[in-house]
């Protein structure tokens, strides 16, 4: 499945009995949707005359929030990339000695590869988060609840991503690697909780809630 498929066939790809798209991928598609939904705030404010204050800031948000969305959608490619890659290392012959030294390097180089790239779904997911703050502190009452929906989806994609981070660093025999990224996923997750809930808060103060 790639970032060109239709909604209705990466859904069929997720209900399917294969492993690609999985989880993964379905968390970039969250955090992609999050950065949708500021664009969309951004452009039903920017040009009215009554946020012509903010309008600057929200061009500014708007360029971030793009180039997360197209971030977040190439994820899904290298979600399939990375998860391919670990199996492909399993699948490497260990009759000799030689062999499951070869395999077991790649194995491990594979696991790192497919560590990193959640944790950097992860981080484009906690700036989707802070730029959905600006959307829902700046942006046009009228669709202000879809930066609600925003921040949850970019929260959705990040704690969903970092499952990814959790169980693939648990196989790494570098520890040292390994807790680095797993201390940089706990902060993120730490922050983004703290956030999120903020921006919730805001946009049902903002609606009457």
């Amino acid at each position: 499945m790639t970032k060109s498929s239709s909604i209705a066939n990466f859904l069929d790809g997720l209900a399917s009995e294969t492993p690609t798209p999985g989880g993964g991928g379905a968390a970039a598609v969250c955090g992609a949707i999050g950065a949708a939904l500021v664009s969309m705030v951004c452009n039903l404010t920017i040009g009215k005359k009554n946020y012509a204050e903010v309008e600057a800031d929200l061009q500014a948000v708007l360029a971030n929030a793009e180039q997360l969305r197209a971030e977040l959608t190439g994820a899904i490619e290298e979600d399939v990339a990375a998860f391919n890659a670990v199996m492909g290392a399993y699948g490497l012959p260990r009759a000799t000695d030689a062999e499951k030294a070869v395999r077991a390097n790649a194995i491990q180089a594979a696991l790192k590869s497919a560590t990193l790239a959640p944790l950097r779904a992860c981080k484009a997911c906690w700036e989707v988060i802070a730029l959905a703050a600006i959307a829902a502190e700046k942006g046009n009452l009228n669709v202000i609840s879809d930066a609600g929906v925003a921040v949850l989806a970019a929260n959705a994609g990040l704690r969903s991503s970092a499952l990814n981070v959790f169980i693939n660093a648990k196989a790494i025999k570098d520890r040292d690697f390994a807790e680095q990224q797993l201390a940089d996923v706990n902060a993120l997750l730490a922050q983004a909780a703290a956030a999120t809930e903020s921006v919730y808060q805001t946009v049902k103060t903002k609606i009457g809630a």
